[in-house]
């Protein structure tokens, strides 16, 4: 089998090779960054890409963003994601391709056995689908309503978020503390797996959020 490997590790990616070697694959070729990956799918025309998610040049989702690119202008073409992390935007839109094509998505560190990693690229190569239970779970989350997550007192302090109330303000009409209110407003932040480090306002986006549900 004729294997493109995308991994900006060195050391992971030269074991890698070594280990898809062993099993009787050949690696066309091995790249370190998304763009190469494009590049050597088009020029090596691969039976297989084997790709992190996490790699030059942005060091966020570029892996991904290229094998969701590369399938849609190959829809044949068997792909298996092999990361540290679950990136659930591009995760789902190339996995929603999988009927009739071989996909997979594993994770680094709960990949316990050679042989059944083996045993994936081959089943991900010959059309088969190969999915960690872990990614399986965020996307479910994700697919899921964040804001049925939240407790009835919790939906009360969203609203009254979105209505543009101080924390003081919520607490004096719900008649609870301060420090009551910001519990709540964390619990809220956390069930909308809004992400600590993000650009826009948490609080902001929260509102926005439940503002979109009651537009429904």
């Amino acid at each position: 089998m004729r294997i493109v490997l995308a991994e900006d590790s060195v050391l992971l990616r030269e074991g890698l090779v070594g280990l898809l070697t062993r099993y009787g694959h050949e690696v066309v070729a091995a790249v370190g960054d998304a763009p190469g990956l494009a590049e050597a799918v088009r020029t090596k025309d691969p039976d297989l890409v084997v790709t992190d998610v996490r790699m030059p040049p942005t060091h966020t989702d570029d892996g991904l963003r290229v094998a969701v690119l590369l399938r849609s202008e190959r829809p044949n073409l068997p792909i298996l994601v092999l990361s540290q992390y679950v990136e659930q935007t591009y995760a789902a839109e190339l996995l929603d391709t999988a009927d009739g094509a071989g996909v997979g998505y594993l994770l680094k560190d709960r990949v316990g056995d050679v042989d059944d990693f083996a045993d994936a690229v081959t089943r991900v190569a010959s059309g088969g689908t190969v999915v960690d239970q872990e990614v399986i779970r965020q996307l479910l989350r994700r697919r899921s309503n964040p804001l049925d997550r939240l407790t009835g007192r919790e939906e009360e302090v969203l609203g009254l978020m979105a209505e543009g109330r101080s924390n003081a303000a919520i607490a004096r009409k719900l008649v609870v503390t301060e420090a009551a209110v910001t519990k709540h407003i964390g619990n809220i932040l956390a069930k909308l797996d809004l992400p600590i480090d993000a650009d826009d306002h948490r609080r902001v986006l929260a509102v926005l959020a439940y503002l979109r549900r009651l537009a429904l």
